[in-house]
Formats: C-alpha cells, sequence, structure tokens
C-alpha cells in the first residue's frame, strides 16, 4: 500500500491517509479482508507519529470501511456494503465537481464537457476491447 501525505496540503495528515486508503479500497487496489499496515510500520514509513495512523484508521473503521481484530490487525471491510458503495459515490463526485469546476474556469461548456467524457469512455472501451482481444490464446 503507497501513501504519500504533504504536510504543506492544508488537509490534516491523518485525513490525508484516510482519504488515500478510502481512494484505494474503492478502486480495488485493497481488497476485502486485505490487511492494512500496521500502525507503527506506516507511521515509521511516513515519518509521523503512530497516533496520527491510529486517528486515520479510527476514521475508516467509524465509516464501516476497515474493521480490527483484537491482536492481529487492520483489515479491509467488505466493499460491496452499502457504505463503501457511498464511498466510491462520495469520490467520484468530487472528481466530477472539480472537473465541472476546471472546465467552467477554462471557458467549457457542460455539453462540451459531456462530450468529451463520451470520446474519452469510448477510446476506453475501444482499448479495453483491444486488450481482451489480445489476452485470448491464439490456436
Amino acid at each position: 500500500m503507497h501513501i504519500e501525505i504533504s504536510p504543506q496540503d492544508g488537509v490534516p495528515i491523518y485525513r490525508q491517509i484516510a482519504n488515500q486508503v478510502k481512494y484505494l479500497i474503492a478502486s480495488g487496489r485493497l481488497k476485502t479482508n486485505e490487511e492494512l499496515p500496521p500502525i507503527r510500520v506506516l507511521a515509521e514509513q511516513l515519518l509521523i507519529t503512530p497516533n496520527t495512523v491510529v486517528k486515520a484508521y479510527h476514521e475508516l473503521q467509524s465509516e464501516g470501511l476497515v474493521y480490527k481484530r483484537r491482536g492481529a490487525g487492520t483489515f479491509v471491510a467488505d466493499t460491496k456494503s452499502p457504505l463503501a458503495r457511498r464511498e466510491q459515490k462520495r469520490i467520484l463526485i468530487g472528481r466530477a465537481d472539480a472537473l465541472l469546476s476546471e472546465a467552467k474556469q477554462l471557458g467549457f461548456t457542460f455539453d462540451e464537457v459531456l462530450e468529451m467524457v463520451r470520446s474519452r469512455q469510448s477510446a476506453l472501451d475501444k482499448t479495453a476491447g483491444k486488450e481482451q482481444s489480445d489476452a485470448r490464446p491464439r490456436g
């Protein structure tokens, strides 16, 4: 699990950690029942106090995204839960807000942005189709 923090970000470090773990879960990079790094290990990697990691993990646990097993560590909760789906939607809404805000600042209309999104989806679909056909065994 790779996490980067930025003290200059203005966002509390524990929240940066929690947000990045949420994204890793929502994107499927962290799977159900996968163990998160132990508190002390992550604190040492990020050069922060263990209490900061504890606070981040506690926030994730209170949102139902992770669970603790006494003496065994912290693990990713079932991502099929409604809480995880809500978090996925929240992430996408944040990204959509940022896209729409930036588009407005650059002078694009909503219809122009929508057309760009459709065009990108089409390109991604073609790429995914090509990757699937390339992966098929030839014989």
